[in-house]
């Protein structure tokens, strides 16, 4: 993303309102839901979910740490839940910077 437009994400200037805090509850909302998103995704009772950012110049690093109740995997869950902040964050910012992109995802741990 352009520098002027983490500038305004870290200063709540976006007529969007707060981007970060948003983000967050679609995160969530997405792991909760990413058996209905993907196939041969199993339900799992979801435990503790934590979605962090971290705002650099010109990008944001987004992580999902999730927990399960019930012993599963939840890789897909956390993987979902970056996914839909980052999308969270470009549809709130798009009409500001059409030039922004959605980069790499990836597992870490797990």
């Amino acid at each position: 993303m352009a520098a002027e437009t983490s500038a305004k994400i870290a200063g709540q200037e976006l007529a969007k309102g707060d981007v970060l805090g948003v983000a967050r509850i679609a995160a969530i909302q997405g792991a909760k839901r990413t058996s209905e998103l993907v196939p041969y995704v199993q339900e799992s009772l979801l435990g503790a979910i934590s979605i962090d950012f971290r705002l650099e110049t010109t990008a944001i690093e987004i992580v999902a740490r999730v927990a399960s109740r019930d012993q599963s995997n939840v890789e897909m869950e956390a993987l979902t839940a970056c996914m839909v902040a980052a999308l969270t964050i470009y549809d709130m910012c798009k009409a500001v910077d059409r030039s922004m992109s959605v980069g790499q995802l990836k597992l870490v741990g797990g």
